[in-house]
Order: structure tokens, then sequence, then C-alpha cells
């Protein structure tokens, strides 16, 4: 298909460059698939004929039993032998030259490849990928050589060339095959106009063979009486007698009137160039739908060389939940399926007797921040979380930071560039609040750094990235919140503690803290499962230390405020519960309400079940339709 639409915009425009070729024909398409890595070798093959082109499998990474991961491997490189790849992966294994490959299999069947690469639990599955891409064919490099006959011989080169080459051998063979039919339909004419004859004088003719003693001398006779051809006479000669005494003369005359018509179209494309185009272009159509189809290769900018993990992986959105035995796990946003406000949710699969206690969005490419309730902070990549389904129960966060065993992550931040400029604002539970330049973590030790100075019987539970200039809001457990501008907070060391941001009474706490954005809403959420939202325009700025001003009417219904999240009419909502159920819902499906109501029943819980957690997801494009799961009851409401 490529092919074709490249050659007929060549012929419509001759004088194009090579990168509007490059448009319609980006490059080879191979019948194994896989994957071509950058664009500098097909474009030194397209310019001199000659480019080493980088191939790549396939892969992906899945999880395994028992906590371990497969590499499974479902296309690889064109020309490369399927067995001789495993042999290799295998003696790699034998050797022990990666240390953690378990197995390779081979499960390909009538449906498609599928080779599996298991590895032990504590292998990063991507290093893994990263050393056999190294070391085994699943990465190889095409030469590419593009030849043509050029004076009979054979030369090297570039596309363009190819392509007019192309195009001019097609209006050869065109033109040829025209002369030659031509020629035919000519035949076709003189031989009708010998049959015309023959039925003008049909008794006669059929008189002169009975008394002819040969062929011969019946094709002479009729040349002499008829002045017919030689070719024509055996034309008529050949024809069996029950045709020759049929033939019908308005039959003979339509024949006729179609083969002048014949010739006379043949000879307009040998005379006329554009027609002969254009039949070069039809014949290229015809080719195109028949024959063609998608393109199976597939081309990444990206160019091979040396990587990193990060190269080997996706760069998307998903959601990473941490749970109160500080167990970790990232899954896909999609394994939360989108529902109306007030469905059961879907079950989320945690340890026995554990519990969600944190929830975000992240990037897979950004570098995530954990806070701990002590005051430290670490870092990892996104991709460095491993993914698992929704019913996995997730892996030890020591595993991946060097917490202590009493310690629990309970803040996060995901940025793309800690380097960046603005400033991280942390809020612990009792109130207290700081904020200290972002690029004071942009160097993080393996053992973490202290980014709070904890008081003793309080815990540090937010951290939000910050322009400088933004407005905060913290909300609390009795359904108080307090917005206050982020400069009222001094710019503070990384190792300093922090100021008085809201006063609390009794046993109440700080169970939200956000960033305020114009135009956006606070959304918040009781434990029972109810929640509203309301504009921010409603919560005026105050001084920092106050007590607040009320956000929610918390009644034994509502239950104690367990989140809040400023959001957007677009955004989604995930709501966890303590039983580890989960829902996503549209934000703009939650009531827009005043500031002291109650607010909706956004999810409806089981008996024993209240809600955990909540988390903001924003809005994608390959968001899909809701599906609803509830329980067929109206969602109740009360103002």
């Amino acid at each position: 298909t490529e092919v074709c639409n490249a050659l007929l915009h060549r012929i419509d425009h001759p004088d194009c460059s090579l990168d509007e070729i490059m448009a319609h024909l980006p490059g080879p398409d191979f019948p194994t698939y896989g994957t071509i890595m950058g664009t500098k070798g097909i474009r030194s093959a397209y310019e001199s004929g000659r480019g080493s082109i980088v191939m790549q499998a396939k892969t992906m990474i899945e999880p395994g039993e028992a906590g371990k991961s497969l590499i499974v491997i479902t296309e690889i490189p064109y020309q490369v032998n399927k067995t001789t790849l495993i042999t290799s992966i295998a003696e790699i294994a034998k050797q022990r030259k990666f240390d953690g490959i378990l197995r390779v299999d081979d499960y390909s069947d009538k449906r498609g490849m599928r080779i599996e690469v298991e590895l032990r639990r504590d292998v990063n599955p991507n290093k893994a990928l990263n050393y056999l891409l190294k070391h085994t064919a699943l990465r190889t490099t095409f030469g590419a050589i593009m030849l043509t006959l050029i004076d009979g011989a054979p030369r090297v080169a570039p596309l363009l060339t190819l392509l007019d080459r192309y195009i001019a051998h097609r209006r050869e063979v065109i033109e040829r095959r025209t002369r030659f039919e031509v020629y035919r339909a000519l035949e076709e004419v003189h031989l009708n106009e010998g049959y015309q004859i023959a039925r003008r004088f049909l008794d006669e003719i059929i008189q002169l063979i009975r008394n002819s003693e040969d062929p011969a001398q019946a094709r002479a006779e009729m040349v002499r009486r008829f002045d017919m051809s030689p070719f024509q006479a055996n034309a008529v000669l050949a024809m069996p007698l029950r045709r020759l005494t049929r033939i019908q003369q308005r039959e003979l005359e339509n024949d006729y009137k179609a083969a002048i018509l014949r010739v006379q179209n043949l000879l307009d494309i040998l005379n006329r160039p554009e027609r002969l185009t254009q039949v070069m272009k039809e014949e290229i159509v015809q080719l195109r739908d028949k024959f063609g189809d998608e393109r199976r290769t597939r081309i990444v900018a990206r160019e091979a060389g040396e990587f990193t993990e990060e190269d080997l992986i996706p760069d998307e959105e998903a959601i990473v939940v941490i749970s109160r035995d500080n167990y970790i796990k990232r899954v896909s946003i999609d394994a939360y399926r989108q529902q109306r406000r007030g469905g059961k949710g879907v079950r989320n699969v945690l340890k026995a007797d554990d519990e969600p206690a944190h929830l975000f969005q992240v990037s897979t490419h950004h570098t995530i921040l954990f806070f701990t309730d002590r005051g430290r902070v670490f870092r990892l990549k996104g991709y460095e979380i491993p993914e698992m389904g929704r019913y996995a129960k997730g892996t030890p966060v020591i595993n991946y930071i060097a917490i202590d065993s009493e310690e629990r992550v309970t803040a996060t931040i995901s940025v793309k560039d800690i380097q960046g400029d603005g400033y991280l604002v942390m809020v612990t539970k009792r109130g207290e609040a700081k904020r200290t330049p972002l690029s004071a973590f942009a160097n993080i030790r393996s053992n973490g750094l202290i980014a709070f100075d904890i008081e003793e019987g309080d815990e540090l539970r937010w951290a939000l990235k910050t322009r400088g200039k933004d407005d905060i809001i913290l909300v609390t457990r009795n359904g108080l919140s307090i917005r206050f501008p982020e400069d009222q907070l001094t710019s503070r060391s990384r190792t300093a503690g922090g100021v008085r941001a809201i006063s609390l009474e009794g046993d109440d706490e700080v169970v939200g803290a956000e960033v305020v954005r114009p135009g956006a809403y606070l959304l918040v959420v009781g434990e029972n499962g109810y929640g509203k939202r309301t504009e921010l325009d409603e919560y005026r700025p105050q001084g920092r230390g106050g007590k607040g001003l009320l956000t929610m009417n918390v009644t034994p219904k509502t239950g104690p405020i367990v989140g809040a999240e400023v959001v957007e009419d677009d955004d989604r909502l995930l709501v966890m519960t303590v039983l580890g159920k989960g829902i996503r819902i549209k934000v703009k499906d939650v009531r827009l309400v005043g500031r002291i109501a109650q607010g909706v029943k956004l999810i409806d819980l089981a008996a024993g079940d209240s809600v955990r957690s909540i988390a903001r997801i924003v809005q994608s494009a390959d968001d899909g339709d809701l599906e609803a799961d509830g329980d067929g009851e109206e969602p109740e409401s009360e103002e």
C-alpha cells in the first residue's frame, strides 16, 4: 500500500522531495512484524541506497506466578530464527551471564508467537530485558541495499531514483503492451471485414469450398474472386460450416464498431502521454486495492544505540496504591472501570487484614518522591514500581525504598523535572506546614533524606508542588477548612520544621491538603461514602494559623471526612474503601452544592466497609463511556 501511494505521489509530483515521499513510505515493512528503532538508517538507505536499519522484537512485561515477572516476546526481527533465539536465551540462563532467568518456553501456536522468559522475584524485569536486547537477536541490524538496473547492469541507487526507474519501466511496459494490443485489434478489424465479405457472398463461398479440391485452392479462389487477403480467407476456411451459416450481419457490424473504437482508444493512449500516465496510475491503484495491506513493522523515532531502562517502558498514566501495611503496586487506570455515582465499585485485593492507605496518579516516566510519617523522603521512577493487576496484593515498599519497619509512606508527589523551579509545601496531620524549594530534593540518597523535622506525636501527611504564588487549602476530619497564600509560609531549609497552618481542636486532624487552581472545585468525601463538590470561590483566603471555615456538615450519616481533592469538570475521582473496593466516577456527576452541605452518596458500601482514601484522576483522551454498576436505587442526596 505504501509503495503504491509513494509511486502515485511521485507520478503526480515528479519534483517532490524525499521528505514528501517518506510521508507515504516511512520505511521498509517486514513480514515478521517487529519494530524499527529510529529513522537514521532508513534515511541513509533512502538517500544513498545503503543503510543500516536497527530491528527490535516486540516485548512486554507481565506478572507471573508467585510474584515473578515474565518477559513475553510476541514478534521477532526479520530473518531471526526463533529456535536459535530461544537457545541463546537459554544459554545465557544456563551460564548465568545474567543471573535471574529461570526458564524460557515457547507457547507459539496458530494464533501467533509467544515466548515466555520467567524471572526470579527479585529481578528487575526492565534490566533483564535491557540485557537480552543487547546480547541476543531480540535486537538486530538489517543491512539495506537498494538495487536497480541502469543500462542493463545492477546499480545501488537512492529511493527517488528507484521510483523514477520503476515509473519509466512501467511506461515502457504499458507502451509496448498497447502497441501489441493495437496490432491485435487491427487484426480483429481485418478479420471482421473478411467475415462481412463471407456473409454477403455466403452461398457462393460455400459452393466454392465444396467445388475446391483442397483448402489451398479454396483460399486462392476466395482471394481472387472476393478480394480477400490470405489471412481473411484462412479465417473463413477455419470456421465450421454451421457457424459460417449462422453469422448475423448486425453481430458483425457491432463487433466491427467495437474493434474500431478499441483501436482508436489504444492509439489515443500511445499518442497522448497524459493518457498513458492515467492508465499507469489506474493500474497502480488496482494493484494497491487488490494486494495492499496494513503496515506490519512499527517505526519509532527513538534511535537504538545505548539506552536506559526508561527507553524500554511506555510513558503512560497509572494508579499507585500503598496499603496500611506498606505494600505497594502500580495498576493501570483502566483496571478501575468507570461507573455511575452510587455504584458498588470493583474489588481491589490486598494482603489479608490490610487496607489501602494511600493512592495517587503517576506517569511511569516521572520521578516520584515518597514522604514518610517521620519526615523522610525517598525517590523512585514511576516504572520502578511493579505493575500488577487489580487483584494483586502488591509487594513490600521496603523492597524499593529503605524505610524502617515501623515507618509508613504517607505522602507522594510525581514530578517530571525535579531540577525545575517551584516549591514543595509539606503539611502534617496536626496542621504544621513548611515550604522548601523543589531543587533541594534533586539528589536523594538511596537511604533517603530528612524532609521535615517532625514533632513528637505528629506525622507528615502531604507534599504539594507549588509555583511560589499559589493558595493552599487544608481540610480537617471534623469538616473545617482554611485557605491561605503559600507565601505566608517562609521558605525553609530541607531539615527545618514547620509553622502553624491551621489551629485544630480536640482530636481533629488534617485529612486533605491541596493547591488551589482557578475555576476548580473542592471535592470532599466522608467515611460513609458521601461526597460533595463546592466552588473554591466560596472559600475566602484567610490568615495562616486560624481555625478556618466549615466545609461540610459532618454527621453520623456522612461520617468524618477522609479526603479532599481540588478537581475540575473533566476529572475522574477514584474512591477506595477499607475492604479494598475501588470505584472511578466522573467529577461532574458529583452534585455542585454549598460549602456546608452534606453531599450525595458516591459509593454503595457493604456492611462493615467504609471509605479509606480518594485520588483525583486527570481525564485522558481514551476514557470510555460510563459503565453502570449500581444497585438500581437512586443515590441519596441531602443538602
